[in-house]
């Protein structure tokens, strides 16, 4: 399986999901389960199915987060040093060319992605436009409204 590439803090929200999944998600399932089928006749019982389907849902997660956990490649951003160039976890400060907008943004792995938090999934094609960049640089993205071209003000690796 290839790696996939994880802030630490990434890592560390995904085993906090999957401790919680393990430790608090699936014994409350089980007891609702238990429970269900003391009412009797599972055929009819609405809460036996509710519960075993929330049942498949935990289990398939924890199957899915565990997947990921293991193909990680967990990177540090603050432990990086790539000379000033765009790479996965910097933090980038950009200049909208046309508007003089500025915002800022870190390149972290696809289950990270938040855009409120300023947090871009490496893919994206803003990401894929900065990666190599450097302050000065100019990157032209394929917006949905057409081209925009940001200007690199900042990287950095916090």
């Amino acid at each position: 399986m290839a790696t996939i590439p994880i802030t630490k803090r990434g890592a560390e929200k995904l085993k906090e999901e999957l401790h919680r999944l393990k430790t608090v998600d699936r014994p409350a399932v089980i007891n609702a389960i238990a429970e269900a089928r003391a009412q009797g006749d599972l055929s009819e019982n609405a809460e036996y199915e509710a519960a075993k389907d929330r049942q498949g849902f935990i289990e398939g997660r924890i199957q899915e987060v565990e997947g990921k956990l293991s193909a990680a490649q967990i990177i540090d951003p603050s432990a990086l040093d790539a000379g000033g160039r765009v790479v996965f976890g910097a933090t980038v400060e950009l200049e909208d060319e046309d508007s003089g907008d500025t915002v800022k943004y870190q390149i972290v792995g696809e289950d990270e992605a938040d855009l409120k938090l300023g947090l871009i999934n490496v893919s994206s094609p803003i990401a894929r436009a900065l990666i190599g960049k450097e302050e000065g640089d100019t990157a032209e993205v394929q917006a949905p409204g057409g081209v925009r071209r940001y200007e690199v003000v900042a990287v950095s690796y916090i």
